[in-house]
């Protein structure tokens, strides 16, 4: 009985591995995505029993199209010439979603999954600034810390510089993400540790450690890590709980400490924590970057937010606070089609007429990562300097 038991489970550990390796050799006959010359990329699907198949992304001119059908059940789609930069992109087979069998590379925005590639075409390139390169890389930690704010565990991701573990001190920027994003956004959609990996190499920005937390504070994690009991568990806003945040990784890791060398920074709901963060600690930071940012005052009120803050004693004395404290760098970004335009215009003309010093970039797109990951290559070169 015990033999006939260890046979079967060889057998079905054979059938096993033999899909597997089948798997392997199948993914190795269809090169999917495919860089040609002439800029443009052609991405593959085997599904020979499709009756239609269509490719959805930001590399596809109308973000969605139908793929066209080849020998063998290859369906193929060519893009338009592309510029550097990381792309995204998924399939559907008669409607139902697939990520690309064929490329290893993927993301997640919350439960979305979406597969990736990026174009660069020289040396220095935003592309190229997103890649792995033959540089000194940084170190990832995903550390859990105790938040008696929140009445919980949570847990963020550290990001400490090459040559860290050789001793020495460093100055922290604070990185944080929006609405839909966790701990690890940055990381994945983000591309923060490579851009910091390559303009550190570059010598274009000081060697610091980030810190990403988790934003929302009513879960503990990321999806695959939430505890399901830690949900819906909200006592105080992430905003209240941020000093643990600072508390622990000054306690845990070898940062420089005072506003010269402490920045904050985040996109979307990220840039709202960082406005009123900021507001809650006049003087704790010296550099402040708002991507993007969620500026909202008062949602029901019909005033422009410049006239909101200008009405509101407390939030106009904290940014009087704010500013009193002389911060190195009071840093906007946003783009030109982004549907918070409107509240990050009504924020300059309010700064604008205390004559309040900023800096303000504005590029094309939206609410979107291309943007984002381009206001960090930007913000962290004017750090610590």
């Amino acid at each position: 009985m015990k033999r006939t038991a260890l046979s079967l489970l060889a057998f079905a550990l054979g059938i096993t591995s033999m899909f597997a390796q089948q798997a392997i050799f199948e993914r190795q006959n269809i090169v999917s995505p495919q860089k040609n010359d002439d800029g443009t990329v052609t991405l593959r699907l085997r599904a020979p029993e499709a009756k239609k198949v269509e490719v959805m992304g930001d590399c596809i001119d109308g973000y969605r199209k139908e793929m066209n059908k080849g020998e063998n059940g290859v369906w193929s789609f060519t893009t338009q010439p592309l510029a550097p930069e990381l792309y995204s992109y998924r399939f559907y087979a008669d409607g139902v979603e697939l990520q690309d069998p064929a490329n290893w590379n993927r993301s997640r925005d919350v439960r979305s999954f979406m597969s990736t590639f990026i174009v660069s075409k020289e040396e220095g390139d935003c592309g190229y600034l997103y890649g792995n390169h033959n540089v000194p890389h940084g170190n990832i930690q995903q550390v859990w810390y105790d938040s008696p704010t929140l009445g919980m565990s949570r847990r963020m991701s550290i990001y400490t510089p090459a040559g860290y573990e050789k001793g020495g001190s460093y100055p922290v920027l604070y990185l944080l993400h929006g609405m839909g994003g966790d701990e690890d956004a940055w990381l994945t959609l983000g591309r923060a540790s490579q851009i910091l990996d390559n303009l550190i190499a570059a010598g274009k920005t000081v060697p610091m450690i980030v810190v990403m937390t988790n934003g929302h504070a009513d879960n503990d994690a990321s999806p695959e890590f939430t505890a399901l009991t830690q949900r819906g568990r909200q006592k105080a806003s992430f905003e209240e709980s941020f000093p643990e945040v600072k508390s622990y990784i000054e306690k845990n890791f070898r940062v420089k400490k005072g506003a010269d060398n402490t920045a904050m920074c985040g996109l979307s709901m990220g840039g709202f924590h960082t406005f009123h963060i900021s507001l809650m600690n006049p003087g704790m930071f010296g550099y402040i970057g708002l991507f993007s940012a969620a500026v909202r005052m008062d949602r029901n009120s019909n005033k422009s937010i410049d006239q909101q803050i200008a009405d509101d004693a407390q939030v106009s004395g904290q940014i009087a606070a704010v500013f009193k404290a002389k911060p190195h760098l009071y840093w906007i970004g946003i783009g030109k089609t982004d549907f918070l335009y409107e509240q990050n215009k009504g924020l300059r003309t309010y700064l604008d007429k205390m004559k309040y010093p900023y800096e303000y970039y504005e590029n094309e797109d939206g609410h979107i990562w291309r943007n984002w990951r381009i206001y960090l290559s930007i913000f962290s070169q004017k750090l610590f300097k």
